[in-house]
């Protein structure tokens, strides 16, 4: 056992920290990451995986995670804001990023969703692309393309969702009805056999209108939402054509692609 100096300076055990504290901490620990690993909370928390799995199961039961094959998530109610997401999985958002673009190359009318990983796609456009129209909900989306003045921007009407950053509502879809673009960029929150979710059901409205308008859609998507169900199921996969991740999904969720005849891009 580890020892600490105790006040006569003497050497004392070092106690091991209450169950309390260390289920306070591995809940701190989900508010800055959406998804955590057995073994690292293991390792960063100094406890058996067993000790571990009796928490995160304790923690699922009260409603404050939910347990995953070898970890823990989010409630699936909840998502972070995007301010919050565009702190997470960076490198591997950017590596996505950087994948899609051979796929999106030829379009010159391109409809993009809001959320982070679609702003490192749109990142890479505004770098890469030129002489091209983007028609987006998403602010993020939109300033970003700004650096490039070649790149002509519409961005949709409706009500500001501040948590998101976009564009939402009745306006925002019906204005989709007047257009037709060659790809239509989404993220999602989560992905499963059925096809991509979002957490927002508003957002999710103006998703499956994009894919309605697009003649090919793209989902981007980290591997944390491989396996998590949301609300808003805003397309199956027979409507999908790429999707673009940093990790291969588990058997059902390929098996789910392959059958949909879905193009598999890892990052």
């Amino acid at each position: 056992m580890a020892e600490t100096l105790d006040d006569s300076g003497s050497a004392a055990p070092r106690l091991k920290q209450t169950k309390q504290n260390r289920q306070s901490q591995i809940l701190a620990e989900l508010n800055r990451s959406p998804s955590l690993r057995i073994a690292d909370l293991a390792a960063r928390l100094d406890v058996s995986t067993e000790t571990i799995r009796r928490d995160l199961d304790e923690l699922t039961e009260q409603g404050l995670l939910n347990r995953t094959y070898g970890g823990a998530v989010r409630p699936l109610s909840t998502e972070p804001s995007i301010s919050e997401r565009h702190h997470l999985l960076v490198a591997e958002r950017e590596r996505i990023g950087r994948a899609a673009l051979p796929i999106i190359k030829g379009g010159r009318i391109i409809m993009i969703g809001s959320g982070s990983t679609t702003t490192h796609v749109a990142r890479r456009i505004a770098v890469e692309l030129r002489d091209i129209t983007v028609i987006t909900h998403s602010f993020g989306v939109a300033t970003v393309l700004a650096m490039n003045p070649t790149i002509k921007v519409l961005m949709l009407p409706g009500e500001y969702h501040a948590t998101e950053g976009a564009n939402v509502g009745v306006h925002a879809v019906s204005f989709l009805a007047g257009f037709h673009a060659d790809f239509a960029i989404l993220g999602a929150s989560g992905l499963t056999v059925d096809g991509p979710n979002e957490a927002l059901i508003e957002c999710g409205a103006v998703y499956s209108a994009m894919t309605m308008r697009a003649a090919e859609t793209v989902i981007v998507a980290d591997h944390s939402k491989f396996d998590r169900t949301f609300p808003s199921r805003y397309a199956g996969w027979q409507q999908v054509h790429h999707l673009v991740t940093d990790k291969a999904p588990s058997d059902a969720l390929r098996a789910g692609l392959d059958a949909n005849g879905v193009g598999l891009h890892l990052a």
